[in-house]
């Protein structure tokens, strides 16, 4: 696949393959999308995601906050308690754990050292519950109130679910509660009855278990929808290159029809000097194009005026001889010029059809229009001998590849109108409508009767 291929693939956001009776090009699928490529027909902005970096983002500032409020609330029991331990060592301990819980704030907001800082928090509180008999002046003092380290528990487990893998935060979710317990029917813990301790273990646990809890789904589900995510990406990367492919395929079909054929046709029928030269010319000119479809072109950003693609398009009805230019309402409007170069190409195979096949006329017309979706539309019509669509070869390239396909892979769609004796109409729209329907074209009688 060329590189050009690939920015198609990218670029065709607005394609939809469109089908004629000589064979199917388009399906649906069960919810309504094109199975012919139409997952580029819409261009929507996705919202953003929530991933598993953000939700741990969400979860740690969450905790941190929850950390600064306790902290702060914390902060008149602990100095009230400060009279009755040893005061270096108390400050000391108090400090390390409001200058661990500060560290872990301003982690969560720079987004760095968020699970160290919590495990310092947690590592830093579970050593202040086992030393705190040891910082008091007198250990068989009984205390007024609760330790103040009781109500910093859940902000300890809590850093414990966001710094420590599954298992040793339920661990520690259990090991901080019960060390509490222990301090808590000391004297210096206030000896509380041993019920009442056990029932403060327990309150700790459960609502540190119901933190652990809530953080591990959030983060497993977001993990699903992270791996969900880089699954839909690495299928849409295929479905691109599928495309690219496939547009590339048509394109180069196209010339192979276009170019190469015709060339080959020349070349059979050399006669004479000047037969042998044009032939070789319409061989080089063929090189070429087969050179352009697989090389560096920059079609993509730009643009091209709708009278420039209908003077060229005159140029050509003028060298056939025999069409009759209509021009309405195509001032001011330009189309990208990958679209201009597929009509173009499109509407020349049209009218090269209509000269090979349509026998006797008495007349032929090329209408080039504006249209509602801020494009153009162009109408190759005839009075001939017509044809049945229906008993087309599948092998002929040129209605199939050369009109329908290449007009379908740049974003517009090919109506095709015929019957035995009654001319051959085909109407090239770009872009494709959007209450066009894109299973087929309408094939029928120039008056309107399809079929």
């Amino acid at each position: 696949m060329s590189k050009r291929a690939a920015r198609l693939g990218d670029h065709n956001n607005t394609s939809t393959l469109v089908s004629t009776a000589t064979g199917p090009f388009a399906g649906v699928d069960g919810e309504g999308n094109n199975a012919d490529g139409s997952l580029f027909s819409r261009s929507r902005q996705p919202r953003n995601p929530i991933s598993h970096a953000q939700i741990e983002i969400v979860l740690s500032r969450s905790v941190a906050g929850v950390a600064v409020i306790f902290a702060v609330q914390t902060l008149p029991l602990m100095l009230d308690q400060l009279s009755s331990r040893k005061t270096e060592a108390a400050i000391l301990l108090a400090g390390l754990l409001g200058l661990s819980i500060l560290m872990f704030v301003v982690a969560t907001l720079l987004r760095r050292g968020i699970r160290s800082s919590a495990a310092a928090v947690s590592g830093i509180y579970l050593i202040a519950l086992l030393i705190w008999p040891l910082v008091m002046i007198d250990p068989t003092l009984v205390i007024a109130s609760k330790p103040w380290l009781w109500y910093l528990c859940t902000v300890a487990t809590s850093c414990a679910a966001i710094a420590l893998p599954l298992f040793w935060a339920a661990t520690y979710t259990v090991v901080a509660p019960i060390a509490y317990g222990v301090v808590r029917v000391l004297p210096s813990g206030g000896q509380a009855e041993v019920p009442l301790a056990v029932l403060d273990t327990c309150y700790a646990m459960m609502l540190g278990g119901v933190v652990l809890i809530i953080i591990y789904v959030l983060r497993e589900a977001t993990a699903k929808v992270d791996i969900a995510q880089a699954n839909a990406l690495s299928k849409y990367s295929v479905a691109v290159r599928h495309h690219a492919t496939e547009v590339e395929r048509v394109e180069v079909d196209s010339i192979v029809h276009d170019s190469v054929l015709a060339t080959l046709l020349s070349a059979a029928g050399v006669h004479n000097a000047k037969s042998a030269e044009l032939a070789a010319a319409m061989a080089r000119s063929a090189i070429i194009r087969l050179q352009e479809a697989n090389g560096e072109r920059h079609l993509d950003a730009a643009s091209v005026a709708v009278s420039t693609l209908a003077a060229r398009l005159r140029t050509a009805a003028t060298e056939a001889g025999v069409f009759t230019v209509t021009e309405l309402s195509i001032d001011g409007r330009s189309i990208p010029e990958h679209a201009a170069e597929a009509l173009y190409s499109a509407s020349v195979q049209a009218m090269v059809n209509s000269v090979q096949h349509a026998g006797p006329t008495r007349s032929r017309r090329v209408t080039i229009d504006g249209n509602d979706q801020n494009g153009c539309t162009i109408c190759v019509s005839d009075t001939g001998r017509g044809f049945d669509v229906a008993r087309v070869d599948s092998a002929r390239l040129g209605l199939r590849v050369s009109i329908q396909d290449r007009v379908a892979t740049a974003g517009g769609v090919a109506e095709l109108r015929t019957s035995p004796g009654h001319g051959t109409t085909i109407t090239l729209i770009w872009p494709r409508p959007d209450d066009q329907d894109a299973d087929g074209i309408a094939t029928g009688s120039p008056d309107g009767g399809a079929r």
